[in-house]
């Protein structure tokens, strides 16, 4: 899976340094309150929502709006969204997963349509492409935390089906299923992960140009500037060559 957190540590370095603070608190704030409709509004009794908690706090987001997501999800009138995932093909073939929640499925449908075709992509049918990918849970921790072997062994001892190491950081993968047992377990040995999440894994991948590359950056900083898109996947391959050029 060489390459993967590579393109995961471009898009974070070219979309969220230009990104508004605010856009990204509403995606989280929005990803906290359907987690806290899902089940319980207690984080402590809520896995997913624990985990929105988590990546919330990983991105600063203070606390009182935190709470007043959480709060959001058993107020009499508030919105209600629709998980929905989008697939289809970006520039070169490379295959593109794209998470929403909305309250307007015809508005949503329509504007990822948009943003494909305007950036070079085609959007396809449900199923498209996911099966090009796993789903998985991906717990990343900082470099510091201990060397490839340390983090190695730890992840085996808990359960953990897969790591890749880099200068940018350690990618642990886990079943979706047991992500947070898996994270604990880490943590526990490791100290905090930077982020704690379900992501779409590429079971296999697709090398791109730099023109390619380029198109996709643009293509996935389009998708990610919607309100209603909460994440979006690839599964390119970049060369350190290519990297070093976007």
């Amino acid at each position: 899976m060489a390459g993967h957190s590579k393109w995961a540590n471009i898009q974070h370095r070219k979309g969220r340094q230009d990104a508004a603070r605010a856009k990204l608190f509403a995606k989280l704030s929005k990803e906290i309150t359907v987690a806290a409709k899902s089940g319980d509004p207690d984080p402590s009794k809520n896995p997913r929502l624990r985990l929105a908690v988590k990546e919330a706090k990983a991105q600063s987001m203070p606390k009182d709006k935190i709470e007043r997501a959480i709060k959001k999800s058993v107020m009499d009138g508030s919105v209600e969204y629709d998980e929905v995932r989008y697939e289809g093909y970006g520039p070169e073939g490379v295959a593109v997963i794209v998470e929403t929640m909305t309250d307007n499925r015809n508005r949503t449908a329509s504007s990822v349509r948009a943003l494909f075709n305007k950036n070079g992509g085609n959007l396809g049918e449900t199923g498209s492409v996911s099966f090009l990918f796993e789903r998985k849970g991906e717990i990343c921790f900082l470099p510091q935390v201990g060397d490839t072997d340390a983090v190695m062994m730890a992840a085996i001892d808990a359960g953990a089906d897969d790591v890749e190491s880099s200068e940018d950081g350690h990618f642990v993968w886990c079943s979706d299923r047991e992500l947070s047992e898996v994270a604990n377990a880490l943590e526990e040995r490791l100290g905090e992960s930077k982020t704690t999440h379900l992501v779409w894994k590429p079971s296999t991948t697709l090398e791109l140009s730099l023109d390619g590359a380029q198109k996709l950056l643009k293509l996935v900083e389009a998708l990610e500037d919607d309100d209603d898109v909460q994440r979006v996947t690839t599964n390119c391959e970049i060369t350190d060559e290519i990297a070093a050029q976007l």
